[in-house]
């Protein structure tokens, strides 16, 4: 059995005249929040063999902000994950190695939330996270995974979604 993490980045500020959406930063709302869900990652136990991030700035900052593991993670930043399609998504995970236990994937929408979807559609019986994941899949939001199969065999049936995660809100 495999851990699969879906995240999407922190809420990023809006991009200037001269600035490309990959190089946008993240809002201080949105670091303040992603500062948050290192809180939750870390009560939960979210500790991640490999963390595979988009080459955005806006992700790259997101993991600085979660960041909080005694045992540093394996972290690729890859080109590939900047606004990949669930397809894509879908092949770079089935390219992992067996023995990476739990893997974190930093990325955008409209990829993420159609991902977790596709993997999420195989339950027997929808849950409270399901209706949270069928709205919306906002900004420094996780949604957990449990993966009954190889990962190069990952699919709906075979997956089940455990929990999805918010930041707290500000105190």
């Amino acid at each position: 059995m495999h851990q699969l993490i879906l995240m999407r980045h922190a809420k990023a500020e809006r991009a200037r005249d001269d600035e490309s959406d990959h190089a946008r930063a993240l809002s201080p709302s949105g670091r303040a929040a992603a500062i948050r869900m290192r809180t939750s990652l870390k009560a939960l136990g979210i500790e991640p063999d490999v963390v595979l991030i988009s080459s955005a700035r806006r992700t790259r900052e997101t993991l600085d902000c979660i960041a909080f593991w005694d045992d540093q993670p394996n972290i690729d930043v890859l080109d590939a994950l900047y606004m990949a399609p669930a397809s894509r998504l879908l092949e770079i995970l089935a390219a992992l190695r067996e023995t990476v236990r739990s893997v974190m994937v930093i990325g955008h929408n409209p990829g993420l939330h159609d991902l977790a979807l596709q993997l999420a559609a195989g339950a027997a019986q929808p849950g409270p996270a399901h209706l949270l994941l069928d709205r919306s899949f906002p900004t420094a939001r996780m949604a957990e995974f449990l993966v009954l199969t190889p990962w190069r065999e990952l699919c709906a049936p075979r997956s089940r979604l455990q929990r999805i995660v918010d930041p707290p809100p500000e105190a």
